[in-house]
């Protein structure tokens, strides 16, 4: 299957960065990748949210499960953890994380993908599932993994974009697949 371009956003010190049209059921498979996404607030989060066609505040009920691995560049700590709070939602409403902490220094940024699937069915709930890697704020190394529906049967037309604090640079890129 072939992974077509659809568009990109490029940010510069925004608070968010959106895609509100465009996702429709030309595809069943829409991939977000990021690159060099860097806030403005060290320590902070990277996250998502979606809306159903016709609404709006990016806060549709979600269930998720996340775990990361990590690895300090001097080699004094690793982990392989489950990752609760905000990287799990049980039928929450708010934004999901996507990364572990990181910073706003030039070597401190996040790059990962996104899958969303079928978000234009309108009989099931919306799978999806990222994978982040992100240079932490204290000399570490996280990758993350998340995964879960948007327990909505509506179509999602929306994806919302932000740092869990502070404005942010980025380029993110919406590839349909199908």
């Amino acid at each position: 299957m072939a992974m077509t371009l659809i568009t990109t956003n490029t940010s510069s010190n925004a608070a968010s960065s959106s895609f509100t049209s465009s996702i429709d059921s030309t595809y069943k498979l829409y991939i977000f990748k990021f690159y060099d996404v860097n806030p403005a607030t060290d320590g902070t989060h990277f996250m998502f949210q979606v809306n159903v066609d016709g609404q709006s505040g990016y806060n549709e009920t979600i269930t998720s499960a996340s775990f990361v691995g990590s690895h300090k560049e001097d080699g004094t700590a690793t982990s392989l953890a489950y990752e609760g709070g905000e990287s799990d939602q049980a039928q929450g409403t708010g934004y999901q994380k996507i990364s572990a902490n990181f910073g706003n220094a030039s070597d401190e940024s996040v790059a990962g993908e996104l899958y969303l699937f079928n978000p234009s069915n309108t009989t099931y709930v919306k799978h999806f599932y990222s994978r982040t890697i992100t240079n932490g704020d204290n000399a570490e190394l996280f990758q993350q993994f998340c995964g879960g529906y948007v327990n909505v049967t509506g179509a999602i037309d929306d994806i919302q974009f932000k740092m869990s604090s502070g404005n942010m640079d980025a380029v993110i890129k919406m590839y349909g697949v199908g």
